[in-house]
C-alpha cells in the first residue's frame, strides 16, 4: 500500500513492481554471517489501493514447490562478527523448522538472512521462508496452514486474524525493549499480538550544513523556530523550500507527507491517528491550519522554487536535488530517507554530514513512516527461540549491523554502523508516537481525493471547500 523514481528511486520502483506481479517464492534462509555494510532504505512513492475491510478471498498466486538449491547471492560481502551475547534456544532442537512469511526479496531478503544467520547457527533451527506481496496469498495460508511467524507491511493481520495470533509475551518477547506506543498499538484486549520488526521514517528535512554555516543559520528545534528560519531566508533573498509534486498517477504525495508532519507538530500523533480511524474528520480546524501554513510555503515563489507552478509540475526526484546544486536553488527539502542515496548518486563529490544531511521535522511530537510488523501463529519452542532472538539484545545488535532500515528494538540503539541509519534511529527513539502514512492507510477513494485537494489548495482554491470534499471521501472509505 505504498507510494516513479529517478536514479535510486526508479530502480527500486521497478523491483517492487516486478515482485508485486511475480509468484510467491519459498526459500530456505541463508546462513551467511551478518554484514557490517549498512544501507538506507527507500520510501517509495504511493500507489493508492483499496484496502480490504474483511479478509481477502482471492486465490493466491501459485508458488514454486521446490526450494532453491543455493542461498541468496546478494548478501553484502564484508561479514561482521556476531554480537557479544548468548542466544537462548529456548528448548529448540537442531533440525526444528520455523515457517516464515514476509514481503522481502532480493537484497532485503539477503539482509534478513544475515540477521538470522547467528540464530540458525546457534540453534540449528531451519527457517523456511515464503516471500509474497499478495494479501490473498497470506489469507489463503492463514485459512489452511498459517506461517509460524509473519512479517507484514501493515497492521491489518491484527484485525483480520487476532483470534489465531499468539501472545508474544509468552514467546520469549520482552515488551520493555519497545516504546510504549508500539506495545499499545499491538495489544488487543490486553494481549500483545504485534510488534514492529523493521521501520522507515519520513519526518525529516534535508539541508546542506555547509550552506547553513555560511549563512549563519542554525537547525531549528521547534515549529516556531522553523517559521523564523524560513522568514530569515526569505529576507536574505534565498528560497527556503524545494518542493515537487509530479509523480505520475501519485502526483501530490509529497504534499501529503509534508502536511502530515505539520499535523504531528501542531497536533501530535494521536490526532493524526484519529484522522486515520475517522474519529477526527479531515475538514477539522486543525487540518485547515496545517493546510494554510503549507499552502503559503508551497505556492509563493519567495518560499519555494517556481511558486505554485514549480511545486505542482516539478518531479519530486528533481526537487530533492535542488538544495544541493551549485549554486543551491533552495535551502531545504522535506523528503524521506531515500533522498540521501539520490543526492550521493547525482553529486558523488558531496560528503554526507558536511554537504548534505537531515534533521528531524522541528516540533513533531511523533513520526510518520512505514513498518513491517511481526506476528506469531504458533508457539513451538523454535518459534519462541526465534522471537526471543529477534526482540532481544543479540538480534537487535545484528539487525543494526546489517543496516536493514531501523530496528524499533531499543537494544539496537547505538549499534548502527551507517551514520544515516543511526541518526534516523535516534529520531525514532526520541519520538512520542508513530503514525503510518495517512494516504496509504485510509482506503480508496481517500488517497486520490487528498492529493487533488492538496494540488488545488496550492493553486489557490478555497482550502475549506477542498477539505470538505476529502472528508466525504474519508468517511466513505472508512464506512462511516
Amino acid at each position: 500500500m505504498k507510494k516513479t523514481y529517478k536514479i535510486l528511486g526508479a530502480m527500486m520502483m521497478i523491483v517492487l513492481l516486478v515482485t508485486a506481479c511475480g509468484p510467491a517464492a519459498t526459500t530456505e534462509v541463508a546462513t551467511t554471517a551478518p554484514s557490517a555494510v549498512a544501507t538506507i532504505e527507500a520510501t517509495q512513492p504511493p500507489v493508492e489501493t483499496t484496502a480490504p475491510t474483511t479478509a481477502p478471498t482471492t486465490a493466491p498466486t501459485t508458488a514454486p514447490t521446490t526450494a532453491p538449491t543455493t542461498a541468496p547471492t546478494e548478501a553484502p560481502p564484508t561479514p561482521a562478527p556476531t554480537a557479544v551475547g548468548t542466544i537462548d534456544c529456548m528448548g529448540a532442537q537442531s533440525g526444528d523448522q520455523v515457517t516464515v512469511m514476509y514481503q522481502w526479496t532480493g537484497n532485503e531478503e539477503s539482509l534478513f538472512n544475515n540477521i538470522m544467520a547467528p540464530f540458525v547457527a546457534a540453534c540449528g533451527v531451519k527457517l523456511v521462508a515464503n516471500s509474497t506481496r499478495d494479501a490473498a496469498v497470506l489469507d489463503t495460508a492463514v485459512k489452511s496452514t498459517p506461517p509460524d511467524v509473519l512479517f507484514w507491511p501493515t497492521s491489518s493481520p491484527l484485525n483480520l486474524y487476532s483470534s489465531q495470533l499468539k501472545d508474544l509475551t509468552q514467546l520469549g518477547v520482552d515488551p520493555s525493549n519497545y516504546a510504549d506506543y508500539w506495545v499499545k498499538m499491538g495489544t488487543v484486549n490486553g494481549t500483545l499480538l504485534m510488534l514492529p520488526a523493521k521501520t522507515d521514517i519520513k519526518t525529516i528535512i534535508w539541508y546542506s550544513p555547509a550552506q547553513f554555516e555560511a549563512n549563519g543559520y542554525t537547525v531549528p528545534t521547534s515549529l516556531d523556530e522553523l517559521n523564523t528560519l524560513v522568514e530569515q531566508m526569505v529576507a536574505n533573498g534565498q528560497v527556503p523550500w524545494a518542493m515537487g509534486f509530479e509523480s505520475a498517477a501519485a502526483t501530490g504525495w509529497t504534499g501529503s507527507d509534508f502536511i502530515q508532519d505539520l499535523l504531528l507538530a501542531l497536533k501530535g500523533p494521536d490526532y493524526v491517528n484519529g484522522i486515520i480511524d475517522g474519529s477526527v474528520p479531515y475538514n477539522d480546524p486543525g487540518v485547515l491550519a496545517a493546510y494554510q501554513m503549507y499552502a503559503k510555503w508551497a505556492s509563493d515563489p519567495k518560499y519555494t522554487v517556481g511558486g505554485a507552478n514549480g511545486t505542482v509540475n516539478t518531479n519530486f526526484g528533481d526537487a530533492l536535488l535542488q538544495p544541493f546544486s551549485d549554486p543551491p536553488q533552495a535551502m531545504m527539502v522535506k523528503q524521506s530517507g531515500f533522498a540521501g542515496g539520490n543526492v550521493a548518486a547525482e553529486y558523488p563529490d558531496l560528503k554526507y554530514g558536511t554537504d548534505y544531511d537531515f534533521f528531524g521535522f522541528p516540533g513533531a511530537q511523533g513520526v510518520q513512516g512505514g513498518a513491517d510488523f511481526m506476528f506469531a501463529f504458533n508457539d513451538t519452542a523454535a518459534v519462541k527461540a526465534m522471537l526471543s532472538y529477534i526482540t532481544g539484545p543479540v538480534g537487535a545488535a545484528n539487525w543494526a549491523a546489517t543496516g536493514f532500515a531501523i530496528d524499533p528494538n531499543k537494544q539496537a540503539n547505538g549499534k548502527y554502523i551507517n551514520p544515516q541509519t543511526a541518526k534516523l534511529a535516534e529520531i525514532l527513539a526520541n519520538a512520542n508516537g508513530f503514525t503510518p502514512d495517512i494516504g496509504d492507510t485510509i482506503p480508496a477513494p481517500f488517497g486520490t481525493a487528498e492529493w487533488t485537494a492538496i494540488i488545488n489548495a496550492v493553486q489557490g482554491k478555497d482550502i475549506q471547500t477542498e477539505l470538505n470534499t476529502v472528508e466525504a471521501a474519508q468517511m466513505q472509505a472508512l464506512g462511516k
